[in-house]
């Protein structure tokens, strides 16, 4: 643990000159361990271990081992860090990966890889190809250290490891069909590691004690990694003949390679070992620069140095997370202490799961170590683009002008075209491409012409040796000579230094080098060569001082040093006096230097998230500053006095802890017309002081006063608060939005009427019993939310309004206005659910209707069919939502004559049949009907636009197809239909839909399950959003791992469908591990999360979704036990459970709003950006995925069990979407009489959607039957599977698919699922 990264390094530099190994550092106690350094406690590693040669042996004598006190009587004592090496072409290694993998495989040659307590064989392929007999034949595992795709999983079960591949690496998505997925999974999840790896390999074992020293072999693949313990030997006779076809200079010794013909360690560390890999890994690429390995390799060092990254003779380690930018440890960094606090921050609490964890290569899309640094391809071109070509100065008429070879590089604004041979000391051509023009040479194969702008204009032609290195080339110049502005964009480039060439773009004037490791010294003294620049981002770099190199360069107007952990700022910053804007956000300053009162043009400083108490005086001196930003701050007394002399016109002050303000004469404040002070602690707020306020935030607050100024009042924003009281004088005639939702208020202000210029009103989630009366004769609303109130009527006087938006739901409105459809000219969308409705205003008093009413959501009322006739005048209805209320019939004229509807939900009515004239409907796309009792199958697969069809839940008997289904189909639901048959030609032309769902066959229901008693059943429903896109999935596992278990989930994307998908998939599998493991309800669902998060590979990376699971068990060894419910979430995914008719949550959310959240990710130096969102990307401080997050953002989730009760009678689990519509009261309310679980998880999607939820949704409602007896019988039954029949007319309905559950132990089968066909 205490190694450092210098001892590693000084290791490195005496086993080979080559930069870049895989290394592990295995650190071993002697009393637990052979003579060949494998565990005698739990692993069972094979002892039959590769013989090696002597002088490729390691001896680490002076690496800090464990002590064997702290290793006794546990298995983990291997600790093991992986040092992943550079490869230069990412895309060979994918080829040479998927090769590999390949499960019809067929070799002679096998390899043992010893794996915790698996010892795996897989057979590597046998290409007669010569170019591509590159080693991987005999001995090449592991292409490329891409861990997501890495043969050393810890795995558990007997299975190949080519089925144990995580499933971002390839097509397979670890039990079910990756054609399900969106056509973006591929970018999102198969992208390789931007530092594409070959993987020379080291170990290095750090033994307890010196007498157990051991030697270890070198393993050198040459651009296929090796595998980390044992091999079987191998005969390496075809790499030598490979080797023997490369040249004289990728020629192996002969003498070299027969000294050891069985070992992996026979390989040569030398310089040739480095061209052979790079020979193996391009061999198998028609586009290559030059087809001599030789000349590539030389080509990639001079591009290195060019870089500023020449090799070193001694390597160096780095550092690389989340996928990211790599960083270069300093020589006393410890490398596994760095990956154990890593694990411990990421949430495990356990020291020896941290050691495990550490040793699973998986961890590798979460943290890596490099031996040298790795050159990321697409980082180095947005660098630099260097090579060596033909090129031709000025016009191809010419006969003077020849083609010559040049050395050609093009860095920053510019292209730079030099002598081969004398490249850096010679004569170079600079050519400026700002404004200038790059065209394609239509005579000359791969040509590009580069133009510089201006009546001097000059002309390049360069002659490139691949059309990939055209393309490459034109992309990168297209997008110089397009700018307006001579910018230069190298964030996220873990530059260390500023690259050479950079410094020919003379005129550049915006520079970002933000998120890379540059430090405050002098190389940052280069930047005043830039003699134009105005603007300069060194943000996210680290610099830990703040750099005096930027101020000494007086053309700055624009400088962010954001996030550097500044603990200061220097008195030379008052040398910048033209600066405008200054960012020092993210930093630890608690004070600011009296020079700073110089910079008098500076209209902009930000402060946010630093360690002030106070504002800072010198800002009295900054006459022309417009902006302060202080969010996030130690504030707690708002004292006014202290901008008086101020002349900034917008103060932010969220995320403070001001608790209240001291006023000050309000005539010295009419200079501020913007004030934020979001999540503070006021309790009242007197804003009348700022005369000129145009825009008040105060949102989450404990307001119950509030105070404002009207004359220029354009917004006001009080949002969950405990307001009350609203005095606005005057009248505010410029207010245009106001936002006082959440509060406590239970009447409107008057002067509502008489704001001439408010479009947007949002009162809801009040107790307001009436609105102002002559509020619906508005010239200028547009936008009025009433939702969740306490109104019983809206005011009968509507004149001509411009309403557009009207949202009444949630009240106890009987009936609407009489006049509202036929005087609202303007009404595009009414949402009137969850009220008391039972007749609807007309829409004309003729035939002729002026109606373009486009939504109505009526949702969970009580209309009949009386009200049906009155939706015929609103021609232009696209969506009508009429579910859960009284119809029994839907005449068929009034149908036909909605022909713009394209969304229809009838559910929760008593309806018999859909009416023929929805034929009408050309338009129509989405059709949904459950829980009606529908036993006819309407025709809607005759509309060319369907594309999701649910008839779930109804009395269905048999269904008639046309010869074509719609092409756009995606969604048929029929399952709770129990009557319903279907033939074989049927079932063959519905299986083309890309989710089919129907009950299975009655010979398979569980209802014949010999066992216990039914404790508990299940339904669940998904939905898509308005794009159609599923971004959430559910898991149900009635039978989890062959006992009286339960497993059920529900995953949320937000906006991808990737994350949701691999959680579904893998979720369930990393519990039944855990579960081996610990038997702690809290250990094994918090572990459960966090290795999960490694599991999502690549897509964890810079996606998220969030997730909850509840996991039923009972512990048959205890005879007085009862079942036990343990609930964990990440995100907005939650769980309710319903307890005596009430709900009892069992999940939190964890937000910036919890105060231990807010001080955990302010000690990471996290910014928290305006919507609340952590560096402007998520609300959630836990989530699965964001990975680049971390540590801000974490996987570690909520925990809690409870233990079922008689009293219990069901739990729901529900996506974000679900409960941001739907209130766990009122979501109990809706299911608690409903007896069968699919109906219950329908009623509430449905419910969410009708009351205006557009986001996709999932909804799993498991009903309980808990007795008092319950326990002793189940412990007195045989250990089968729970039944889990329907409690109504439907039989419950899951996903055979997506439910994947475990045999029993026994062998039986575990109970069916109905089934759910994708494609």
């Amino acid at each position: 643990m205490d190694t450092t990264a210098g001892e590693v390094a000084l290791r490195l530099s005496k086993l080979c000159s080559k930069s870049s190994s895989v290394m592990r550092i295995f650190c071993k106690d002697s009393p637990k361990t052979d003579q060949n350094g494998n565990c005698n406690v739990k692993y069972d590693f094979n002892d039959n271990q590769c013989k090696v040669n002597e002088a490729a042996s390691i001896k680490c004598n002076h690496l800090t081992a464990l002590e064997s006190a702290e290793l006794s009587g546990h298995p983990s004592d291997r600790l093991r860090l992986l040092l992943m090496e550079n490869a230069d072409e990412r895309q060979k290694q994918q080829y040479i990966d998927r090769k590999l993998f390949t499960p019809e495989s067929e070799s002679q040659d096998n390899i043992t890889c010893s794996l915790s307590d698996l010892n795996s064989n897989m057979d590597t392929p046998n290409d007669d190809d010569s170019e591509q007999r590159n080693g991987a034949d005999s001995y090449g595992l592991n292409s490329g250290s891409d861990v997501e795709s890495s043969a050393f999983d810890d795995l558990s079960s007997g299975a190949q490891l080519s089925e144990h591949r995580d499933s971002l690496s390839d097509d397979m998505i670890l039990g079910t069909d990756a054609s399900i997925l969106s056509p973006s999974f591929d970018s999102a999840t198969e992208g390789q590691d931007i530092y594409g790896s070959s993987s020379d390999e080291l170990e290095l074992d750090c033994p307890a004690s010196s007498s157990s020293i051991d030697p270890i072999p070198q393993h050198h693949t040459n651009g296929i990694s090796a595998v980390s313990t044992n091999y079987k030997p191998c005969n390496i006779g075809r790499l030598n003949d490979m080797t023997n076809s490369t040249g004289p200079d990728n020629r192996l010794s002969q003498s070299q390679a027969a000294s050891c013909p069985h070992s992996l360690g026979s390989l040569p560390p030398s310089r040739s070992a480095n061209l052979l890999s790079r020979a193996c890994s391009t061999g198998n690429t028609p586009d290559t620069q030059d087809p001599s390995s030789g000349r590539d390799a030389v080509k990639s060092e001079q591009v290195a140095e060019q870089n500023g990254d020449a090799c070193d003779s001694s390597p160096t380690l780095y550092v690389q997370l989340h996928g990211e930018a790599v960083r270069r440890l300093s020589p006393d960094e410890r490398p596994l202490q760095i990956q154990s606090d890593f694990l411990f921050k990421l949430g495990f609490k356990d020291p020896w799961r941290v050691q495990e964890e550490g040793m699973n290569t998986e961890i590798g899309s979460l943290l890596r170590f490099y031996a040298g640094k790795p050159q990321s391809i697409e980082n180095s071109e947005r660098v630099q683009l260097s090579g060596t070509y033909n090129v031709r100065k000025g016009k191809l008429q010419l006969p003077v002008n020849r083609w010559t070879r040049r050395q050609v590089i093009l860095c920053g604004t510019c292209l730079i075209v030099s002598s081969v041979k004398e490249s850096q000391t010679g004569k170079m051509h600079i050519l400026p491409l700002i404004g200038g023009k790059v065209e394609e040479v239509k005579k000359h194969n791969h040509c590009l012409a580069f133009s510089s702008a201006g009546p001097q204009s000059q002309t390049y032609y360069v002659s490139f040796d691949s059309f990939t290195e055209h393309l490459r080339w034109h992309r990168h110049a297209a997008k110089m000579v397009s700018q307006r502005i001579n910018s230069v964009d190298l964030s996220c480039c873990s530059l260390e230094q500023l690259p050479p060439n950079l410094f020919y773009s003379h005129d550049l004037t915006h520079l970002n080098l933000k998120h890379n490791f540059l430090p405050a010294d002098q190389r940052l003294q280069q930047l005043q060569r830039f003699s134009r620049l105005r603007s300069l981002n060194l943000s996210n770099n680290h610099l830990g001082q703040f750099p005096m190199a930027v101020c000494d360069i007086p053309t700055l107007t624009e400088v962010n040093l954001s996030c550097n952990y500044l603990a200061s700022v220097p008195s030379s910053v008052g040398a910048m006096t033209n600066l405008q804007t200054f960012l020092l956000d993210g930093n630890s300053l608690d004070e600011l230097p009296n020079e700073l009162g110089s910079l008098q043009m500076l209209s902009y400083l930000g402060l946010s998230f630093n360690q002030f108490r106070h504002v800072p005086q010198v800002l009295e001196r900054l006459t022309s500053m417009e902006k302060l930003c202080m969010a996030g701050n130690n504030l707690e007394t708002l004292t006014l006095q202290n901008f008086r002399l101020l002349r900034v016109k917008h103060i932010d002050l969220r995320l403070n802890k001001i608790s209240s303000m001291v006023p000050d004469e309000p005539d010295l404040l009419r200079h501020v017309t913007q004030l934020d002070v979001r999540d503070n602690r006021l309790k009242e707020l007197d804003a009348s002081v700022f005369p000129r306020l145009e825009v008040l935030h105060c949102e989450r607050n404990c307001i119950s006063s509030l105070k404002a100024k009207g004359c220029l009042l354009k917004g006001i924003y009080v949002s969950n608060n405990e307001l009350q009281q609203l005095d606005v004088s005057p009248v505010p005639s410029n207010l245009s939005y106001m936002d006082i939702s959440r509060n406590h208020m239970e009447s409107l202000p008057d002067w509502l009427c008489e704001a001439k210029k408010l479009e947007v009103l949002d009162v809801s989630h009040n107790l307001i019993t009436e609105l102002p009366a002559r509020l619906l004769c508005s010239n200028s609303l547009r936008k009025l939310s009433a939702g969740h109130n306490q109104l019983q009527k809206l005011p009968e006087r509507v004149e001509r309004p411009l309403l557009e938006v009207l949202d009444v739901q949630h009240n106890q409105l009987v009936e609407l206005p009489c006049n509202l459809f036929l005087k609202s000219d303007s009404l595009r969308s009414l949402n009137a659910s969850a009220n008391k409705l039972e007749h609807l205003p007309p829409s004309s008093q003729s035939e002729e209707s002026h109606s373009i009413l486009q939504e109505l959501y009526l949702t969970n009322n009580q209309l009949t069919d009386k009200c049906v006739p009155m939706l015929t005048g609103h021609t232009h209805l696209r969506i009508l939502h009429m579910a859960y209320n009284h119809l029994q019939t839907f005449p068929a004229s009034k149908m036909g004559k909605l022909e713009e509807l394209e969304e229809v939900d009838l559910s929760g009515n008593m309806l018999k049949t859909v009416p023929t004239t929805i034929m009408n409907c050309r338009r129509m796309h989405t059709l949904i009907a459950h829980s009606n009792i529908i036993e006819v199958f309407p025709e809607v697969m005759q509309l060319m636009e369907m594309k999701c069809v649910d008839l779930s839940c109804n009395e269905l008997t048999e269904i008639n197809l046309p010869e074509n289904l719609p092409p756009k189909l995606q969604e048929l639901d029929l399952t709770g239909n129990p009557r319903l048959n279907l033939d074989h030609k049927t079932l063959e032309q519905l299986n083309n839909i890309r989710c089919f769902r129907i009950d299975p066959p009655p010979t398979f229901s569980s209802n014949e399950t010999s066992g216990g008693p039914a404790v508990w059943s299940h339904g669940y429903t998904e939905a898509s959003g308005v794009k159609n896109k599923l971004c959430v999935a559910a898991l149900s596992v009635n039978s989890f791992c062959g006992s009286r278990e339960a497993l059920y989930g529900v995953f949320d994307g937000d906006r991808n469908v990737e994350v949701p998908y691999l959680l579904q998939c893998t979720m369930n599998d990393v519990l039944a591990e855990e579960l081996h493991k610990t038997k702690s309800e809290e250990d094994y669902m918090t572990n459960t999360f966090l290795v999960m998060q490694r599991k999502l590979g690549t897509a964890g990376q810079k996606l998220g979704g969030s997730a909850a699971l509840c996991h039923i068990r009972h512990d048959p060894t205890d005879p007085g036990g009862c079942f036990t419910l343990t609930a964990a979430n990440v995100g907005k995914c939650q769980a309710i459970l319903c307890r005596d008719g009430k709900p009892l949550p069992l999940s939190v959310l964890q937000n910036v709003g919890l105060e231990e959240e807010y001080h955990r990710i302010r000690q990471n130096k996290a910014i928290i950006t305006e919507d609340n969102k952590v560096n402007g990307v998520t609300d959630s401080t836990r989530i699965m995925g964001y990975s680049f997050l971390y540590p801000s953002v974490i996987p570690c989730p909520y925990v809690q069990t409870v233990t079922l009760t008689p009293q219990d009678e069901f739990f729901i689990l529900g996506s974000r979407g679900l409960w941001d519509a739907v209130s766990p009261t009122e979501a109990v309310e809706a299911v608690r009489n409903v007896p069968d679980g699919l109906a219950a998880a329908k009623k509430l999607c449905t419910l969410a959607q009708g009351y205006g939820c557009t986001d996709s949704l999932s909804a799993v409602v498991v009903q309980l039957s808990v007795s008092e007896d319950c326990c002793s019988c189940c412990c007195s039954e045989p250990p089968q599977p729970p039944p889990s029949p329907g409690l109504g007319s439907y039989p419950p309905s899951s996903s055979a698919i997506k439910e994947r559950p475990l045999g029993a132990p026994d062998g039986s089968l575990p109970v069916l699922s109905p089934l759910i066909l994708c494609h």
